[in-house]
């Protein structure tokens, strides 16, 4: 492993509103219900309808929480009614230090998303890596944001529905300063729906079968040996970290109402500023609460 860095040192959020074409995108009810099946979820959560008022709101919610409480600099992308996975601004780029890899979602329709990040990380100064299609392949490489957990130390990418290895092997080829290592994503869509970083050096995962598989390839795969924080519920595996002004600690996460039996686990953080944020509507549609930011640190102030 070349590079380490201190995790959870950021200093911009970007965002991208909720369009009103929210629910009606390529991520369609019949694969969502399947993805949340395999994860343990009851059939009915897939069948639910969308509230596109309380969506927004809760979207709010998470952007008020990124900067009025948090202290980041929050930049916000207009919504795109033309694009209703938008929102989903996780998946179409992966950003560390200076360098962003704008990705290539799996669904063609998505990959238009890309286009108003670009803009956004270039007017950031940083250097903009492209994920094309390779030269006569009619597949070719594709990788989404929520399938990359990045630890500060080395990347995990799973290897699921909407990610493959050559999308992997791209990613190490851009972040060659890190170790870069796949895993199957067993129990859940895509990595990020089962697993999150809870803090350096600090993994929170879901208790779920298919989750315990994936964490013992992770382990089986890296030569640092991490904290785990095990949580009884998918949902509440999904948390937003940063390390904010004065080594202050902060952790979105789903609240009590919709991950009851997470809490006590997530408490075992000791002097964590707690910040619940609800995704319900979000998560109706196989997203979580770090589907719907990417986070960069300009300054690199890690210490």
């Amino acid at each position: 492993m070349a590079n380490v860095c201190t995790y959870g040192r950021f200093t911009h959020a970007i965002v991208r509103g909720v369009p009103t074409s929210f629910g009606r995108g390529g991520e369609d009810r019949a694969e969502v219900g399947a993805e949340l099946a395999e994860v343990g979820a009851e059939p009915a959560a897939a069948a639910a309808t969308v509230d596109l008022a309380k969506a927004q709101r809760q979207f709010g919610v998470l952007t008020g929480a990124l900067r009025q409480k948090v202290g980041l600099q929050l930049i916000e992308i207009p919504p795109d009614p033309e694009l209703p996975d938008s929102w989903r601004v996780e998946d179409v780029a992966v950003i560390q230090g200076d360098t962003a890899l704008i990705t290539r979602p799996f669904r063609l329709q998505r990959r238009a998303e890309a286009e108003a990040v670009r803009r956004v990380v270039s007017e950031l100064s940083l250097t903009v890596v492209e994920m094309g299609a390779e030269e006569g392949d009619s597949g070719g490489a594709t990788l989404e944001g929520s399938d990359v957990l990045f630890t500060g130390r080395e990347f995990f990418v799973g290897i699921s529905d909407h990610t493959n290895y050559r999308g992997a092997e791209v990613l190490a080829d851009t972040f060659r300063d890190f170790a870069v290592s796949t895993v199957p994503v067993c129990g859940g869509a895509r990595l990020k729906n089962i697993c999150s970083m809870g803090g350096p050096d600090t993994i929170v995962i879901s208790n779920s079968d298919g989750a315990k598989k994936t964490l013992r390839m992770m382990e089986q795969l890296t030569d640092h040996r991490y904290e785990v924080l095990a949580v009884p519920e998918d949902a509440a595996a999904n948390c937003i970290y940063v390390r904010g002004a004065n080594q202050r600690d902060f952790l979105l996460h789903r609240p009590a109402e919709e991950c009851p039996e997470s809490m006590e686990a997530l408490q075992k953080l000791q002097d964590y500023t707690f910040l619940p944020t609800a995704c319900s509507e979000a998560a109706k549609l196989g997203a979580n609460l770090s589907s719907l930011c990417l986070l960069v640190n300009r300054k690199h102030t890690y210490f």
